[in-house]
């Protein structure tokens, strides 16, 4: 059976149903009025190159500019194809070093302007500048650069083609790079300028010409009004404006970049305060302070000899600015996975990808370099290379770290190839990850992948990936490796689908990677059918879809995991999305475990539960997302809430948080408990240079709660003062502890300065 017709079959009786709504059949249909392919330019679009001056000050009043004609936009939101209700001018310009992009957003209500926060990379609902390059023009990957009418800067990455149907996820918002933005405001609306040096971008040239893709656009916050260019069809999902493939291809010439040098010393100093037990006891007394006085020197350097190759280097290596992991409430019996925020790793970090199956599992997991049980270890020093050639991408990262926690030091190292092949959309690739000097743990990874776009909006992927472990005794590379296929279908309108297999062997070790479960067999997938709605409709999208994994134990080929959920999924043009499901999984438990100090028996379990996910719309001053759930829970109940508001205050101040709260019971084992885990999240900033906060967290389970305060001082683009506040506080002292805890469990306070020297 097709998979249309099986999704047909599964959810005939709903889809019939909802047509029967009067109007809604006839918005569904209305949906396909723009023939957005034949508005879009066949061929690359040449960029305006410019010998005049550009002074970079928002004002955007150079004659040259008038000389360019400005770009034509397409109204992608809140009703595609619909009729632009401000005007924007939008021109695109370079000489030999630099990316020039200008913008007029004309505004006829100018007190309407968003402008929220202050806050660097915060995105709260602000208006928008912002555009999306494919340097490389490999339709994959792009670097992502806005602002807002303050002139706060944004920029990420973007890989997997904004696709999160992949591996990994696709936006790495913690990347920054050297580049310039100014804006103003009067009457008539704001107004934007930036500077883009072809050194940040990297790019191949063919001759004289360089090719790249291109989406810029406009967003008005309180309209939800989106203006693209170049036109995008609706099947592409709602962050379509953010795909490689979807950009605009353009020809720049007889561009020549200098090969810059960026050399960035730092200092830190810092105290440590541990409390620690006296010795001898003193009843009076039991605890004393130790002082911990740090003084660090170092530096990093990045270097690009060409245009389509990166060299960064870095001594003693520090993240001291890094704002501490939100906890999380563990419900499983795996691991916690949290991502990668220091900001060495963030450079072209998609090269290094390779993923082995859902969000976490992976050859090389960056969090592993520098970090041991939590604890930072200190990196004595590393290199890394990224670059392309034709159609080649390589990555090579080396780093050593010093010996802790009974440890001696390491080197890890990891080498990433991926060749373009067939079309710009696939590739073949492989990887290969070593960890060597553990104290007997030596560990070496490879890894081979090929995904392949063998017509239409159909994707294939193959992975291998072998381990060789010091302390496992790999009996065969079946048992000591990982195999899995992937099939999936990427669009909103339709039938839309992801089927895959994996097989992981007991002995499958990535001490390099992260690997969430191992020795099983996972038979799985995703069928959905995507309605775009109308013009004149409130729904944006209607999604219905089957979701269901299978896990079998190698060994005996029993089954270890099952789930089946079915969820609905509405899109409103309005910016809210909510999202309903129902889950029913069986657990076979051989091995009895802990969920928030509750103990799970050995048996097999058949639970379900159901809930309702709505996120509020992203533009609001009031914002954020609400989840709740319901339903047994093993062989008792659970009931679960989690709410992430956002509110912004004005916009030198923005206060969020998080709470989330988990009943569970256990009636025939008389077993109960309650979970809570608290955040909030204060975020000050005076102006785009000038940041102040403040972040805290509260967990039941061990009843601690962490302070985490940072003061930033943006002198330019690597040139930072940071202080660095961290504490955390006992709440629990008098009672499973003795003696008694101190209210103090530790504080931290550092301050760092790091100047930026380029030639």
């Amino acid at each position: 059976m097709r998979a249309d017709r099986l999704v047909r079959a599964l959810f005939g009786g709903v889809v019939a149903a909802a047509c029967s709504v009067p109007g809604l059949a006839a918005q569904a249909n209305a949906a396909d009025a723009v023939d957005v392919e034949a508005l879009r330019p066949r061929a690359p679009v040449p960029i305006a190159r410019i010998s005049e001056t550009i002074d970079v000050d928002g004002v955007v009043n150079e004659p040259v500019w008038e000389t360019i004609d400005p770009l034509p936009l397409f109204i992608m939101s809140p009703t595609h194809g619909g009729e632009q209700t401000e005007r924007t001018e939008i021109r695109l310009a370079h000489d030999d070093r630099y990316l020039y992009v200008s913008g007029r957003m004309y505004d006829s209500n100018p007190d309407g302007i968003r402008v929220n926060t202050f806050y660097r990379d915060s995105y709260s609902g602000d208006d928008l500048f912002s555009f999306v390059i494919d340097s490389y023009n490999d339709y994959e990957t792009a670097l992502w650069f806005g602002t807002t009418p303050a002139g706060v800067r944004q920029d990420r990455s973007i890989s997997n083609d904004a696709e999160f149907s992949g591996d990994l996820p696709p936006f790495n918002e913690d990347w920054n790079a050297h580049w310039e933005v100014r804006t103003t405001r009067n009457g008539e609306g704001w107004f934007a300028e930036f500077r883009i040096p072809f050194s940040t971008l990297g790019f191949q040239a063919e001759g004289d010409e360089v090719t790249m893709g291109i989406t810029i656009y406009r967003y008005i916050g309180r309209k939800n009004e989106r203006q693209v260019y170049p036109p995008i069809a609706r099947e592409w999902g709602r962050l379509a404006f953010m795909k490689p493939s979807q950009t605009q291809r353009v020809t720049l010439r007889d561009v020549r970049p200098t090969a810059p040098v960026y050399v960035t010393p730092y200092a830190l100093g810092g105290l440590r305060q541990t409390p620690v037990l006296r010795e001898p006891a003193d009843a009076a007394a039991y605890w004393a302070t130790e002082q911990d006085r740090t003084t660090e020197p170092g530096v990093d350097l990045k270097y690009s000899p060409s245009s389509n190759l990166a060299i960064d280097l870095t001594v003693n290596t520090d993240f001291a600015q890094v704002e501490a992991d939100e906890q999380q409430v563990n419900l499983t019996r795996f691991s916690l996975f949290f991502p990668e925020k220091r900001q060495f790793f963030q450079e072209r970090s998609s090269t290094f990808d390779f993923g082995t199956g859902g969000f976490t599992d992976r050859v090389f997991f960056s969090r592993r370099v520098g970090l041991e049980g939590g604890e930072l270890v200190r990196i004595y020093g590393g290199a890394r290379v990224v670059g392309r050639m034709g159609g080649l991408d390589y990555g090579l990262l080396n780093m050593q770290t010093a010996p802790a926690a009974g440890r001696s030091g390491e080197n890890v190292g990891v080498m990433r190839v991926k060749q373009q092949v067939f079309n710009p959309y696939s590739f073949v690739g492989g990887i290969l990850a070593t960890r060597l000097g553990g104290n007997g743990q030596d560990n070496v990874a490879y890894g081979v992948d090929t995904q392949i776009r063998p017509f239409g909006n159909e994707w294939v992927t193959l992975t291998w990936a072998q381990t060789f472990d010091e302390e496992v005794n790999e009996r065969n590379p079946l048992d000591a490796g990982l195999f899995r296929v992937r099939w999936e279908r990427r669009t909103d309108r339709g039938v839309s689908y992801n089927l895959y297999y994996r097989r992981v062997g007991p002995d499958y070790t990535p001490r390099l990677g992260f690997q969430l479960r191992s020795d099983f067999t996972l038979f799985g997938g995703e069928v959905a059918h995507g309605w775009l709605q109308g013009p004149t409709a409130s729904l944006n999208t209607v999604t219905l879809a089957l979701m269901s994994d299978s896990y079998y134990r190698n060994a005996d080929v029993s089954p270890e995991s099952r789930s089946i959920r079915p969820e609905l999924r509405l899109e409103f043009k309005s910016g809210s999305r909510i999202t309903a499901y129902s889950n029913t999984q069986f657990e076979d438990i051989r091995t009895p475990f802990r969920v928030t100090g509750l103990s799970i028996p050995t048996g097999e379990y058949w639970f379900r539960e159901a809930g309702i996910d709505w996120m509020l719309p992203r533009t609001a001053i009031f914002r954020g997302d609400i989840k709740t759930t319901v339903g047994s829970f093993y062989d008792g109940r659970r009931a679960g809430l989690i709410f992430n508001p956002m509110w912004s205050v004005s916009r030198y101040l923005e206060i969020g948080g998080g709470y989330e709260v988990n009943r569970i019971e256990f009636p025939d084992r008389g077993e109960a408990a309650t979970t809570h885990l608290g955040r909030v999240r204060l975020a000050f900033a005076f102006n785009p240079q000038i940041s102040f906060s403040t972040f805290a967290q509260y967990n039941n389970l061990d009843e601690r709660m962490s302070i985490n305060a940072r003061f930033r001082y943006h002198f330019r683009e690597g040139t930072d003062l940071w202080i660095v506040y961290n504490e955390g506080l006992n709440f629990d002292r008098d009672g499973r502890f003795d003696p008694r805890l101190p209210w103090s469990a530790g504080r931290n306070v550092m301050v760092k300065y790091s100047h930026t020297f380029s030639w």
